[in-house]
């Protein structure tokens, strides 16, 4: 077992416009995520399945071929290695839900958050 608290995982701000505060299982990554207005994401895919929960503002995601904006209290759910990209067309909080691990994020080669 292990017990965390939200205010003592740091913070990795990731960019002036994206931070977050994740931590990693065996299996699963869990991430608080905040965007700034206008923050980009930009196109990638991943192995890892994701579900993007809006706490507060709003997303706006092209996941594969399709559009979306994600709102507060909605959920997206995005399959393993389907392209997609975010944009933050409101000041952005939530929570991103990974399965398998983001080795990525875990060893800093998540290079593609990083581009201002």
């Amino acid at each position: 077992m292990k017990h965390y608290k939200l205010c003592e995982i740091p913070e990795d701000n990731v960019t002036d416009l994206f931070s977050r505060r994740f931590f990693t299982g065996e299996k699963i990554t869990f991430a608080f995520i905040t965007m700034k207005k206008n923050c980009v994401v930009p196109r990638h895919h991943h192995e890892s399945e994701q579900f993007s929960y809006c706490i507060s503002g709003a997303l706006q995601f092209r996941i594969g071929d399709e559009e979306l904006i994600l709102k507060a209290d909605e959920l997206v759910q995005i399959p393993s290695n389907v392209p997609h990209e975010a944009i933050a067309i409101e000041d952005f909080h939530g929570i991103d839900i990974f399965c398998p691990i983001r080795k990525d994020w875990v060893d800093g080669s998540d290079d593609y958050l990083r581009q201002k």
